[in-house]
């Protein structure tokens, strides 16, 4: 058996003309994420992080901006495109831990629901699934209120 680690981390910045989405929940907010999809920067990030691993590329590759059958896709429905593509390349996910940066809003109250979302189309129990939140003290751009970061680790195993 082989396992394989990945990183990812993604940004984006604030938009008030879109809804916030993170971990495929709606967080009420006045502002949104700006991009092709919608936008769900945790997502990304552990996109990022599973194709890393798998040594299939990013998702830059894997959904180009410029394929316009990604424009407002739920990120959640790229995740099960990602999960797919590690399992034919013979990987499935272990664990997977994240961390949302941004000033506001707080996300807290739907941390619990971002991980069962995760988990769900991953085909994994929500244990294996880490989401936390932070701040950066209103220093950088999160802490202005200009958008938002997230990084991602995650352990991938054989499926042979």
């Amino acid at each position: 058996m082989e396992n394989r680690i990945g990183t990812g981390f993604d940004v984006h910045a604030f938009s008030e003309e879109r809804r916030l989405i993170l971990g495929g929940v709606h967080v009420p907010f006045d502002k949104g994420l700006a991009g092709h999809s919608d936008a769900d920067v945790l997502v990304h990030a552990l996109m990022d992080a599973m194709l890393g691993a798998a040594a299939l590329g990013d998702i830059g590759k894997a959904f180009p901006d410029s394929d316009d059958s990604f424009k407002d896709i739920s990120s959640l429905k790229l995740l099960e495109r990602v999960r797919d593509m590690i399992g034919k390349a013979g990987y499935r996910l272990v664990n997977a831990d994240m961390t949302v940066i941004c000033q506001r809003p707080k996300l807290a109250p739907y941390i619990d629901e971002m991980r069962e979302n995760i988990a769900g189309v991953l085909g994994v129990e929500p244990g294996r699934i880490s989401v936390k939140a932070t701040t950066t003290e209103k220093l950088g751009f999160t802490g202005r209120g200009e958008g938002i970061a997230a990084e991602a680790v995650c352990l991938l195993e054989t499926t042979i």
